[in-house]
């Protein structure tokens, strides 16, 4: 009966993707190739950044229709379009309440200044800027844009940065849960909450030089662009938080107003009979130059984001194989497709990632190293993050450019497992194992921690990886690997120190990674960039769903029995809680918490 219940929940969220999914990627194609409406003249785009930002347009096919989340990239390539639109008379941008992601504040910063250079006005209006550790990086966007305005009896609360982090030892040592892991070395502190009860000096010593090198890129900012001086500005930000009223005393923003008023300041500013249009409405219709294959040179565009998996995209959990994750599989066929190319003549790899697998990672990078082989100069751009995996796909480069605040580096590798053998003891639960085969057959069982001589094993495999990554830093960067190994260790940069440390080339954004591949290609006029998708297209995502269906009914069934299973859900809410920790910077072994 169970099997049978499966199977059937099975076929009906099979039947219901297919005839509510497909038919909504219907309409959305059909809509997108219909005639736009015209844009009118003196046009004042609306951005609303309240709703969050990704670093690149989403591709699961799914959320792309949602059109809830907007993209740095999209947001950047818009406002390009719109800079040379003579029908766009301004920019108004609803700014979020908390924070920014450092270094997506940094790239749309320039873009907005770009579009101001082109004679267009900007305003930015905010209900508020509350407590939030990077609150203030939404501050710094503000001040770009020359004109910030605040509604009335908010507050500004943009006063610095602040970090917490939750430390479990003391929780475990109660309950008799052994966290088992390694690290190389004391930067790589992803686990530190569940082998301390405090930051050690390292962990301390590397959270406040990210911390202050953001806070210091910040000021700088601002500083520059609300032509104040830096040590007056951090005596202001430092002395909030503000009633909007003392705010605006203070010089820290331009007006008070409802965002109504902002409205009309800003639609008088573009013009006569100026109109607001939707950011995502004229951004669907924005005129931008055909690639035209064989008429110009062509800069590939390969571009993904989030965790680095093995395999392909649509094979994963989820309707359309999970959440945001860069799939190795998918990422070398772009780069193949790219150097196959003839009209390609450069490409530029835009990175935003936490980390990953350490092998997918290396797929990644022979990909990177084919296409350099190829005569084709690969220039990674980096965006929030470039670390851990990361940064190991980006190493090899022709060269790397770097937002000031994207965090990068973490050069580094941890692993292990969580023993439950004793916790679950303590509840009546009993836990045993039997295996065949070698010593190292049980490694990873969560019965009890690794023995010495599997714990020796482990040390080597991690001294491996760690090696290994050095190897690759070392002879991408062309750096002696004794200074990799000085400033590796782990330990987090942002973008301004990777500078000092050879770690990036330049500091900048997308379209400057873009300028530099045309230099290295030797293209002097203008070139087409051309997307070569890292994701499979919204119908390929769908035919590998439906083709890994009966997989899908399988092991839906294997995990109802474990669902009864009491051993199973404890180490369940282990792995997931180290699987959460592990969307920070690192480099995972394959396999190596089970």
């Amino acid at each position: 009966m169970k099997q049978f219940l499966i199977t059937i929940a099975g076929v009906f969220v099979g039947l219901a993707l297919f005839f509510v999914g497909v038919p909504l990627l219907l309409i959305a194609w059909v809509s997108a190739g219909a005639r736009p409406t015209p844009v009118a003249d003196h046009s004042v785009l609306v951005l609303d950044l309240r709703s969050g930002l990704t670093d690149q347009p989403a591709q699961n096919p799914l959320l792309a229709l949602s059109g809830k989340t907007a993209s740095v990239l999209g947001v950047e390539q818009t406002l390009r379009a719109a800079a040379r639109d003579d029908r766009v008379g301004g920019l108004l941008v609803r700014l979020p309440e908390g924070g920014l992601a450092p270094a997506s504040a940094d790239e749309l910063r320039l873009a907005f200044k770009r579009f101001r250079a082109a004679g267009k006005p900007i305003l930015a209006h905010g209900q508020g800027l509350y407590a939030d550790n990077m609150a203030l990086s939404t501050y710094e966007l503000a001040a770009a844009t020359g004109d910030i305005w605040l509604q009335p009896a908010s507050s500004f609360q943009a006063t610095g940065l602040s970090r917490q982090d939750i430390f479990f030892k003391g929780f475990f040592d109660k309950h008799g849960v052994q966290p088992d892991y390694q690290q190389r070395y004391e930067y790589k502190t992803a686990v530190n909450p569940f082998l301390y009860n405090d930051y050690t000096p390292a962990h301390r010593e590397e959270e406040l030089s990210w911390m202050g090198s953001v806070y210091d890129v910040a000021l700088a900012d601002v500083a520059a662009d609300r032509g104040l001086a830096v040590a007056r500005l951090k005596s202001l930000i430092e002395g909030g938080p503000y009633a909007a009223v003392a705010a605006q005393a203070n010089g820290l923003v331009d007006h008070l107003g409802q965002v109504k008023e902002a409205e009309n300041a800003i639609l008088a500013r573009a013009g006569a009979g100026a109109k607001l249009v939707d950011f995502d409405d004229y951004a669907a219709r924005a005129d931008r130059a055909p690639t035209l294959p064989g008429s110009r040179p062509t800069v590939a565009v390969i571009s993904v984001e989030g965790n680095i998996v093995t395999g392909r995209a649509g094979r994963g959990p989820g309707p359309l194989g999970g959440g945001s994750a860069i799939h190795s599989d998918d990422v070398q066929k772009a780069f193949q497709a790219a150097i196959d190319d003839s009209d390609v003549k450069a490409i530029v790899f835009r990175i935003s990632s936490p980390g990953g697998s350490d092998t997918a990672s290396e797929q990644i990078l022979s990909a990177v190293r084919a296409a350099k082989a190829a005569g084709k100069p690969v220039v990674v751009s980096m965006g929030t993050y470039a670390a851990s995996g990361g940064y190991w796909i980006a190493s090899q480069a022709s060269e790397i450019v770097s937002e000031p605040t994207t965090l990068t580096g973490s050069i580094g590798v941890f692993g292990g497992k969580f023993a439950l053998g004793q916790a679950l003891s303590k509840f009546g639960v009993d836990m045993r194992g039997v295996k065949v085969g070698g010593d190292w057959a049980d490694a990873f069982s969560p019965q009890a921690p690794m023995n010495a001589t599997q714990r020796a094993a482990f040390s080597a495999w991690m001294d491996g990886i760690y090696d290994g990554f050095v190897e690759r830093v070392a002879q991408g960067r062309r750096l002696p690997e004794a200074r990799v190994r000085e400033i590796a260790k782990g330990r987090v940069w942002t973008g301004a120190q990777g500078l000092g440390l050879g770690l990036v080339d330049r500091l900048g954004g997308f379209y400057d990674a873009v300028d530099e591949a045309k230099r290295l290609a030797g293209i002097t006029g203008a070139a087409h960039l051309r997307d070569f998708n890292a994701q499979p297209s919204p119908l390929e995502a769908l035919r590998r769903m439906f083709s890994g269906a009966s997989d899908g009914v399988r092991i839906a069934s294997a995990l109802a029995g474990l669902a009864a299973d009491p051993t199973a859900r404890a180490f369940t809410g282990a792995v997931d809680e180290i699987r959460l920790r592990a969307e920070g910077a690192t480099v995972l072994a394959p396999r190596l918490v089970r």
